[in-house]
């Protein structure tokens, strides 16, 4: 981070979701904006989701990690303390990025289609992606980066003033400020507006269950289909994902998956058919899977971007392999962008890069067949 501060990342930030990221004044509107969001103090908010042990410690049971955390030592997400015996988070309240984007963006292809969504997230982690696109907020501590004063009732009247009918925690892990992204969900969902998550899927299933009334649809990043991967290149594990997204289907949560194709690490053809035939069998074939294009990041430098090639073959597997909705992302203008009808073939919904025609679609189905169309539409 030396010598690289919030304002010149969001400069220079490359890759999809970085992109999004930008000075959030230019983008609200002019009331709004000539708000000052005054800076936020780093403050305890007490936490969900530990256990006390012996002594002062206590056992974090938000994640699979399941951190043993000493007194005035924090977990390996380094936003969550143990004060005394008693676990806090340090980053309630405290967004460092607030931006309205298109909600393709996210991507969510299947939920409120054409519309901008209200988005943000705090410091913080709960693995360390080598592709990581946003490292500089997600790898730091709540010291290190400036963030802002903005509680969840706040963050409402702020999505309210810019038109979007959605908030999304996205660009770093929600499951970290989990208990900010509950409480702007409840009261998100009292007032009339939905509320999301992009999200790496690892969490546990109590705090997941319990998070789930408060979201109106869910988007994770699958990263890969091997548990060597998810050790090497993302420190984390691939069961606890595939758990969550078997949970979120169960509990009928809206849910897309988006596999980012990396060349030489998660890219090979039985991996991915290994990956489309279990999404089949265990979550629907009308789950939407995206397949992104990875461009050099991080600790990836010297990685090649992925072949459009590549993708289309990831895509051609999931529609062999019977999934309804595949589509290749970060290639704007390809056909692999729309929505078409699984049932007649027609394009349901148009997309070139951020811009959308809904010219096939009324009323959440295929207007040349009437097939019903699967997502969040109203």
């Amino acid at each position: 981070m030396a010598g690289l501060n919030r304002r010149s990342f969001l400069a220079t930030a490359g890759g999809t979701c970085a992109l999004a990221l930008c000075p959030f004044t230019s983008l609200l509107t002019p009331a709004s904006a000539q708000e000052n969001l005054p800076e936020a103090r780093v403050t305890p908010h007490p936490a969900l989701h530990w256990e006390k042990q012996s002594g002062r410690r206590i056992k974090c049971t938000l994640c699979p990690r399941e951190c043993l955390v000493d007194d005035r030592e924090r977990g390996y997400c380094g936003v969550r303390e143990n004060r005394g015996g008693d676990y806090f988070t340090l980053v309630w309240g405290n967004p460092c990025t607030l931006n309205i984007d298109p909600v393709e963006k996210k991507p969510l292809n299947h939920f409120l289609p054409g519309t901008k969504i209200f988005s943000l997230a705090t410091v913080g982690c709960n693995v360390n992606c080598k592709f990581c696109q946003n490292w500089q907020i997600s790898q730091v501590r709540p010291e290190q980066e400036r963030s802002y004063d903005a509680s969840p009732q706040k963050i409402i009247e702020m999505a309210k003033q810019s038109g979007s009918p959605a908030i999304a925690s996205t660009y770093t892990e929600p499951v970290v400020f989990y208990e900010y992204v509950k409480d702007i969900g409840r009261i998100a969902l009292q007032q009339g507006l939905k509320n999301v998550i992009i999200s790496n899927g690892y969490i546990q299933e109590k705090p997941l269950l319990e998070l789930l009334p408060y979201l109106s649809a869910v988007k994770i990043d699958l990263k890969a289909f091997t548990e060597r991967f998810y050790k090497e290149i993302v420190g984390g594990e691939l069961k606890p994902v595939l758990d969550t997204l078997e949970r979120l289907v169960k509990a009928g949560m809206w849910t897309e998956l988006v596999y980012l194709v990396i060349p030489t690490q998660n890219d090979d053809a039985a991996e991915i058919r290994s990956m489309c035939r279990w999404v089949g069998e265990k979550l629907g074939r009308d789950v939407p899977v995206h397949f992104t294009r990875f461009h050099p990041e991080y600790m990836l430098k010297t990685l090649p971007p992925t072949p459009v090639a590549t993708l289309e073959q990831a895509r051609e597997i999931a529609l062999a392999e019977g999934l309804h909705y595949a589509y290749v992302g970060n290639v704007p203008g390809h056909p692999g962008e729309h929505t078409y009808c699984p049932s007649c073939q027609a394009v349901v919904i148009h997309r070139s890069g951020f811009r959308v025609e809904l010219d096939g679609f009324a009323h959440g189905a295929c207007k040349k067949c009437r097939q019903k169309i699967p997502g969040v539409w109203v």
